[in-house]
């Protein structure tokens, strides 16, 4: 199998991945409100997922690093399924949770489809590879959403068992055309004590060069987890929008990121450092939301979502290629791992804080504490990362 072959497989199951779990996005929060959840019950319900998911994912990347990608994620695959057809057959609150409960406690997809393609990927590709990745979370969002949010007004069932449907298709896709990254392992024999993620935490906030970048990553998927995870909640309560409408903006905001991946992002890697597209890409962002927050109509909000699009979709790929190629082969699953486990925390703060301030507060609050929080991040990379970061050759 050539490495072409390779990255056209992983992107292939990556967006079938994402297309089941776009299918759920737009309908979610109103299915909870329609069973009788406040917003910050239903914050605490998408909070659920993250939850077990910060516990999961250093421990399921760790086992990759060691037993290889394709086993861990087909297990991972079969845990995310087996939730989705749960939350097809839910008719109250408690089966929500249960079906976040066991998506999150195994599906660790994305951890492990991000460490597979650092390991086939190498030098400047690497950079280029995570760009192509963003590109495809842009066309699972320009088609998942929609779709989602237009089966959702026929009945809420619908979309949970397609995305079950997509998630068994990426089942069979991994056993039939994926193969295990020829990389050698290291046969390490694996601790009890291995599997606490507060120990692969500790371990990587002293790793030496990447430890700030974490801090920042952090504080960027956080105030991005602040506004995604909420934008149900704020559209309902500030523009009394519904399933379809959020379905269409989350539509706009993958076609926006399919355009710049696809168009722009490759030929900016080849002119600019790593950090000059960071720095860049956080500053955007935080512009973008600083007009979610003062936005009063709602083809506003769209223009703002669509900025918000360009500078998520320039940060984003930048950090993971970051991390992927400092971290090396050996430690590559565990630091995609420990990435996805801040992520969770971030995910788990974001739709609690989402649902507290819509609940008891103003919707635009979050737009100013997300451009807050972007600050932070723009700060770090300013002050603690005053080296430059080459671009890889």
């Amino acid at each position: 199998m050539t490495k072409k072959s390779e990255l056209i497989s992983i992107y292939l199951i990556m967006l079938t991945e994402i297309l089941g779990w776009s299918l759920i996005l737009p309908f979610l929060p109103f299915f909870a409100l329609d069973l009788g959840a406040t917003p910050f019950q239903v914050g605490l319900i998408l909070a659920v997922f993250s939850v077990f998911q910060f516990v999961s994912a250093p421990i399921i990347g760790k086992l990759s690093d060691r037993y290889g990608r394709k086993t861990l994620l087909i297990i991972s695959q079969f845990s995310t399924f087996i939730g989705f057809i749960i939350l097809g057959f839910a008719n109250s609150i408690w089966m929500i949770v249960l079906s976040r409960v066991v998506d999150g406690l195994l599906g660790s997809n994305m951890t492990l489809a991000k460490a597979y393609l650092g390991d086939i990927s190498s030098g400047k590709n690497r950079q280029k590879n995570y760009g192509y990745m963003s590109a495809v979370f842009g066309i699972g969002f320009f088609i998942g959403p929609a779709l989602g949010g237009f089966l959702a007004t026929i009945n809420y069932s619908l979309p949970s068992f397609l995305a079950a449907g997509f998630s068994l298709l990426t089942i069979i896709l991994t056993i039939t055309i994926l193969r295990e990254p020829k990389i050698k392992r290291e046969k390490v024999k694996l601790k009890i004590n291995d599997f606490f993620p507060l120990k692969d935490f500790l371990q990587a906030l002293k790793h030496p060069v990447l430890k700030n970048f974490l801090f920042e990553f952090f504080f960027f998927v956080t105030a991005f987890s602040t506004l995604t995870g909420s934008l149900a909640l704020i559209s309902e309560a500030q523009f009394n929008l519904g399933p379809g409408d959020v379905g269409f903006m989350l539509m706009l905001v993958g076609l926006v990121r399919i355009l710049f991946q696809l168009l722009v992002y490759s030929k900016l890697v080849d002119k600019f450092e790593e950090r000059t597209l960071a720095i860049t890409g956080i500053t955007i962002t935080m512009i973008s939301m600083l007009f979610i927050a003062i936005t009063t109509t709602q083809i506003s909000i769209y223009l703002a979502l669509m900025l918000f699009s360009v500078g998520a979709g320039l940060t984003q790929p930048t950090f993971i290629s970051i991390v992927s190629s400092k971290a090396g082969d050996s430690e590559r699953g565990k630091f995609m791992g420990v990435m996805d486990a801040m992520r969770s925390v971030s995910q788990i703060i974001g739709p609690l804080l989402g649902g507290f301030v819509i609940q008891y507060f103003y919707p635009g609050i979050l737009g100013f504490i997300g451009s807050g929080l972007m600050l932070i991040a723009l700060i770090i990379e300013l002050k603690f990362n005053p080296q430059k970061t080459k671009k890889t050759t």
